[in-house]
């Protein structure tokens, strides 16, 4: 590097999440000088958008050890290690004191969104000397285009914000773009912020993950409160039972306990199932949003006020055209990582803990951390990402022994999907193919009619008798 022996490195990172904040964390502990951007105008940007939600992990699992000796030493208490947070409380109890109250404080800049990541004088194709120069990151604030130089780079932005679409090609739907303004991705607060968007309407969430079953819940607890409120859920593949996880042996209580309370919901009949909906049109129908799966003329159609696209999330590579990356061809993450997290070949929530080796890049000092890391894969663990930064600022420190070693044991975090012990198949199997998730005429019919969901809302709102629901 051209910067003196006698000069701390520079580490710039991307991100001012939990595990951006934790890079932070370390990077200062070590001595070396950290630079925190963050696009949003204030720290967990991402966070705040799902600040209704509850962690599946307890305080013991949320907090990172370097950042919580430099809340010690400003004097903070813990949380109880056996509560689990909400987002909005990871935010208040324990990422914004963090930021405030401690010396990472005077490194972190908000409104800062970085638009490109180079080397110093060297564009992708050169080589020669390339390893040996700073990075130049370039990022926009209030002020216009701002520029800084640093040693390594640790891109911890995420994938909160590059939603995948409703198309089951992983390509928007046709028309989606138009109909942006019925159509909410992740999580929305519909007991909450945005509750008036959503009661006394009819609403459609597509997805199987626990975004998706998350925000199904929610809008069941609605239609009790909110006469009117309809729930359709459009499920991809043909078993729902996917979706119930692994119940009392999910090692993760609260997660298990989502799971079988959703398993109930669809089998007593309180959320319309859709199953093997693959949306492929999304248009008007009068006031309506028309969901189409299959041929715009001959498939399968829904009409809804609101759609919920909970199909995951995919991260964002355009900034960082200049830097040489490797990434697995399908998840779209380091390819050590793959075989570990793609849900094609990897079932279970239990990923061992990894660092530096894993994830680090063909352009030397950059590294992937948190969320980002696991590119398309779900279920991420915010422990897991400490563990990465741990290891990666002590590589990037020169401590390659403690980068190598392995300083975290794991809860155990899953079961391999699939419906829990007590999820009784045969009853599900009527429920979950019938109208509407109630009983079928068939318990082994594969399919429902096309657009039974739909005529039996409609019905009800006609005060006609439904097929029933």
């Amino acid at each position: 590097m051209p910067d003196s022996l006698n000069k701390p490195k520079t580490v710039a990172i991307l991100g001012a999440g939990p595990v951006g904040l934790a890079a932070a964390a370390h990077v200062l502990e070590r001595g070396m000088e950290p630079v925190v951007l963050e696009a949003g105008p204030q720290v967990g940007h991402a966070v705040r958008q799902w600040s209704h939600v509850p962690l599946f992990s307890p305080w013991e699992y949320a907090i990172d050890k370097a950042s919580e000796r430099l809340l010690t030493a400003a004097g903070w208490n813990s949380p109880p290690p056996d509560q689990y947070p909400t987002g909005g409380e990871l935010l208040a109890q324990y990422l914004e004191p963090l930021a405030t109250r401690t010396p990472l404080k005077d490194h972190i800049r908000t409104s800062s969104m970085v638009t490109s990541v180079g080397r110093t004088g060297f564009d992708k194709m050169k080589s020669n000397g390339r390893a040996f120069e700073p990075f130049t990151i370039r990022y926009q604030n209030g002020k216009g285009p701002e520029q800084l130089k640093a040693d390594a780079v640790i891109d911890a932005t995420g994938t909160w914000f590059s939603p995948n679409p409703a198309g089951a090609d992983g390509l928007p739907a046709i028309g989606e773009r138009e109909a942006q303004d019925h159509i909410a991705y992740g999580m929305p607060d519909v007991l909450g912020r945005e509750r008036g968007r959503y009661a006394g309407r009819t609403v459609a969430v597509l997805g199987a993950g626990h975004s998706a079953i998350g925000t199904l819940i929610d809008l069941v607890r609605l239609k009790e409160e909110a006469p009117g409120t309809e729930v359709i859920w459009l499920l991809r593949g043909d078993k729902p039972e996917k979706a119930f996880g692994g119940g009392a042996n999910d090692k993760l209580a609260a997660r298990g306990a989502l799971g079988a309370a959703f398993a109930k919901l669809v089998m007593d009949g309180k959320i319309c199932v859709e199953t093997g909906f693959r949306v492929s049109h999304i248009g008007r129908d009068g006031d309506k949003l028309r969901i189409g799966a299959g041929s715009s003329c001959c498939g399968r159609f829904v009409a809804v006020d609101e759609l919920v696209v909970a199909t995951g999330f995919r991260p964002d590579f355009d900034f960082l055209r200049e830097v040489r990356l490797s990434l697995d061809p399908a998840v779209e993450c380091p390819p050590i990582l793959a075989p570990l997290i793609d849900p094609n070949i990897h079932s279970c929530g239990t990923v061992r803990p990894h660092g530096a080796k894993e994830l680090a890049q063909p352009e030397p000092g950059f590294y992937f951390a948190g969320m980002k890391s696991y590119g398309r894969a779900p279920t991420f663990l915010m422990l897991t990402g400490y563990e990465q930064v741990r290891s990666i600022v002590a590589e990037i420190a020169g401590d390659h022994e403690a980068a190598a070693r392995v300083e975290l044991v794991l809860p155990e975090t899953g079961v391999c999907s699939g419906p829990g012990p007590e999820t009784n198949l045969a009853e599900l199997d009527a429920s979950a193919a019938g109208c509407c998730g109630g009983p079928a005429p068939e318990p082994k019919t594969a399919a429902t009619p096309s657009g039974c969901c739909v005529a039996d809302v409609k019905a009800k709102q006609e005060g006609k008798k439904g097929c029933g629901c």
